[in-house]
């Protein structure tokens, strides 16, 4: 039986920053990875996402996506430049258009998606930058004004401190910050593994996406469709 506050199933959910903004924004929330994800606070199914929505995702209201962002990534064409990860955005898509329900892929600006929204971390008063971006289907989410940025990311560049009101969360490098101040910055707080909040999105993103599309998802049904706009390359 549905859930009367509407599912969202959260594809390659890793600790689960997005899931919990849907949390807090009233949706019941459902998490899947390959990898397993002991600290994810919600119902977790350990397996193949794309597996998992073609047999299952008709069953939710809403499908979140946060395919592995490597392949597109500026650190990719810097530090790891060489390395070869897999492009998984194409796939997905494929599979969410297929199983035709609304759905939210989220990534890295160089990532291959429609940049319907760009949301970071200052629109919300945290103390990290991280752009990220947002492709809706069948949905529609206005987007905030993007705030001056009050500074600069503090912490170690060319052998130089520089001081700001932001943490670089990634990496373990000198000047990055402890792990409880990346906790408080990205308002994740059920980890403690650098890895996988260094990984996740903060969920006040994926909440202020959630709050626009709870009503209209589980009551008035007013959402204007995009599922026929053309997806990115």
């Amino acid at each position: 039986m549905r859930s009367m506050t509407g599912r969202v199933l959260d594809l390659f959910c890793g600790t689960g920053g997005a899931g919990m903004g849907y949390h807090l924004a009233g949706f019941e929330v459902v998490g899947v990875d390959i990898a397993d994800q002991p600290r994810y606070p919600f119902a977790f199914h350990q397996g193949d996402a794309v597996e998992f929505v073609r047999e299952h995702g008709r069953d939710f209201d809403l499908i979140h996506a946060s395919p592995p962002c490597q392949a597109s990534c500026t650190l990719t064409a810097g530090t790891n430049r060489g390395r070869v990860y897999p492009q998984l955005i194409p796939l997905v898509r494929r599979a969410l258009r297929e199983v035709g329900r609304p759905y939210v892929i989220e990534n890295v600006a160089g990532a291959p998606i429609r940049k319907d929204v760009r949301l970071c971390g200052e629109m919300f008063s945290l103390a990290v930058i991280r752009h990220r971006f947002f492709e809706l289907g069948g949905v529609n989410v206005p987007e905030p004004m993007h705030r001056h940025h009050r500074g600069r990311v503090a912490g170690m560049r060319h052998g130089r401190w520089h001081q700001g009101p932001y943490f670089a969360v990634y990496g373990e490098g000198g000047g990055k910050g402890s792990v409880e101040q990346w906790q408080q910055a990205m308002g994740i707080t059920w980890t403690s593994v650098r890895k996988e909040i260094a990984e996740a999105i903060p969920p006040a993103y994926t909440r202020y996406i959630g709050s626009h599309l709870h009503a209209a998802l589980t009551g008035d049904q007013t959402a204007r469709s995009l599922l026929d706009r053309e997806p990115a390359a």
